[in-house]
């Protein structure tokens, strides 16, 4: 009997004990629950305020862009069929913007700029340069100004030109000139709408480049989703000449921080202009063999 009352009391404290401590982690998920649904609250708050923040008017600056960069070298490395080679690929993209928003109007600014070196050197071949080379060359600068209409359509006007820095800088160079209606369903989107415009092409000597009358569409979405920054820009040009004419540019830029406005960053861009092609073929015009135009970065991000 004394042995069977030893082992109740035993389980009577082990069932005490055991229900204790479901009750404390019970409470303590309860508790957790509680906190989580505060900080919930007060993130919705603070994206609150900063939506009203971001609603007033005035100026809004910044840049952010990606740098990717890779150099290799080998020295009597038999497996190859170049044992002496050095190779490397530097790219450099720079985005910059200064907006100016107001209640009855909008004046938005944009830079943009992407370049990149390359180079393969067989150190048994004299005849191979060691200098890196131009591979990729973009220069874009851009400005909009609008009337408001309403919240979400104003009267507008747009000059864009296009061209490159390093090789050949303004030949070609693309400047559109233009006036329509732009159509700003939030403040990250932006859609340009210009029946009215004309894209001059400048070059030098006898070249496939022409000017023409045509409409302009632009498309500019800009976002930030927690740590991850977007921003897509579509850019098209339709002439009413003749469709040979027409081109668009299409660029897409992805960063995410890690670190005090530092993290990885992924760029890529497509391209349809069939004057440089048929001028990069020595062709005509009608005989360019078009192919989509693309380029891609990846490398660290930064933004100021």
């Amino acid at each position: 009997m004394k042995k069977m009352k030893k082992l109740s009391i035993l389980l009577l404290v082990f069932f005490i004990s055991f229900s204790t401590k479901a009750q404390t982690a019970e409470e303590l998920k309860k508790e957790l629950a509680s906190k989580k649904d505060s900080i919930s609250k007060l993130q919705t708050k603070a994206k609150a305020i900063q939506g009203k923040i971001n609603a007033l008017p005035g100026w809004r600056k910044g840049a952010f862009g990606t740098i990717g960069a890779s150099l290799s070298g080998f020295n009597n490395w038999y497996a190859r069929a170049a044992p002496n080679t050095s190779a490397g690929n530097i790219g450099i993209t720079v985005n910059g913007y200064a907006n100016l928003i107001e209640d009855k109007f909008f004046w938005r600014n944009s830079g943009a700029v992407n370049l990149g070196w390359v180079k393969i050197d067989n150190r048994d071949d004299d005849t191979d340069s060691d200098a890196f080379e131009t591979a990729s060359d973009v220069f874009t600068i851009s400005s909009l100004y609008g009337r408001r209409i309403n919240t979400k359509w104003a009267l507008s006007a747009l000059g864009e030109y296009r061209t490159t820095l390093l090789d050949n800088f303004n030949d070609p160079g693309y400047l559109d000139i233009g006036a329509g209606l732009t159509w700003t369903p939030t403040s990250h989107l932006v859609v340009v709408m210009h029946p009215g415009n004309y894209n001059f092409v400048f070059s030098s000597g006898d070249t496939v480049f022409n000017s023409s009358l045509g409409a302009k569409v632009v498309a500019d979405y800009t976002n930030k989703y927690g740590g991850l920054s977007v921003k897509s820009n579509l850019s098209m040009f339709q002439s009413y000449k003749d469709g040979d004419l027409s081109n668009w540019t299409f660029t897409n830029s992805f960063g995410y921080t890690i670190w005090k406005g530092i993290g990885l960053g992924f760029e890529f861009g497509l391209r349809n202009n069939r004057q440089e092609a048929a001028n990069f073929q020595d062709v005509d015009l009608a005989d360019a063999d078009n192919k989509l135009q693309s380029y891609w970065l990846f490398g660290l991000s930064y933004s100021l």
